[in-house]
């Protein structure tokens, strides 16, 4: 099994991707609403990769990521950033911060666990 972590601080977006990354059989999925949330269960569960919304409220994607590195329990782990924002310019920014990726919201669900898989190691 691979464990997956979204974090979105959209309910409704959270419980989208929730059940797309569930259709994959292969996948275990853990959704949080937060950037201090994700902090806690990357160190605690150790998942394989987090996929990781940009802009939320208090601790947003990037200072995240950042916070991910600082940890020897999580500075391995693969972020793929969750964002609208989608020009090229900020694609490389991320990228830039250490992402493994950048997938685009809305995203359609049927394709979700595929495109997560490209970035597994």
């Amino acid at each position: 099994m691979k464990r997956v972590l979204y974090v979105d601080d959209e309910p409704d977006i959270r419980e989208i991707a929730e059940m797309a990354l569930e259709l994959d059989p292969e996948f275990e999925v853990r959704v949080c609403a937060s950037g201090s949330e994700a902090l806690t269960i990357a160190q605690e569960w150790s998942p394989e990769i987090i996929l990781l919304d940009v802009m939320m409220p208090g601790i947003d994607g990037p200072t995240t990521l950042g916070m991910l590195r600082a940890n020897p329990c999580t500075y391995a782990i693969p972020v793929v950033f969750i964002t609208a924002r989608v020009q090229a310019g900020e694609t490389a920014k991320l990228s830039a911060l250490g992402a493994a990726g950048v997938l685009t919201k809305p995203f359609d669900p049927m394709k979700l666990a595929a495109g997560v898989r490209e970035f597994l190691p």
